[in-house]
């Protein structure tokens, strides 16, 4: 997967001030996980984000135009490689069908929007190993009858 230069540029300038995503949430008012995915050039700032951001970044306003533009969403291969990344696919390969099932048994014939979706991350102490918990959030979407 190729990594766009401005998110280099991004994470670069995260690491310079000794910042964490978190840190970035109380600045800008939004979750870490969509300043993440901001830094990635999945989601699109506002100017006032924008320029939040580059100043807690101390980056230009070159950067702060480029985060206001509207991205092309998708990053890397259809099968990823990276290790962490993986294993959501592979939750999907084996829990993707059952999950459709629950849902629709729940809601209906539909999808979870992924675009009115928000998802937290949290950190789980447990003596056996901490424990990565997703939580997702997602409108559910009725397919229409015509």
């Amino acid at each position: 997967m190729t990594i766009p230069a401005i998110t280099q540029k991004l994470l670069a300038a995260k690491q310079i001030q000794g910042l964490s995503f978190t840190d970035l949430e109380k600045i800008l008012g939004r979750d870490e996980v969509w300043i993440a995915a901001l830094f990635y050039r999945q989601a699109s700032a506002s100017e006032d984000e924008a320029s939040k951001l580059v100043e807690a970044l101390g980056l230009g306003p070159d950067v702060a135009s480029e985060l206001t533009e509207y991205p092309l969403k998708g990053l890397g291969p259809v099968v990823p490689t990276d290790p962490l990344i993986y294993r959501f696919y592979e939750i999907m390969q084996v829990y993707g069908m059952p999950l459709k099932e629950v849902i629709q048994e729940k809601f209906g014939d539909g999808i979870m929007s992924a675009i009115d979706f928000t998802m937290d991350v949290e950190k789980e102490t447990d003596p056996k190993g901490d424990r990565v918990k997703l939580t997702m959030s997602g409108k559910f979407l009725p397919y229409k009858k015509w």
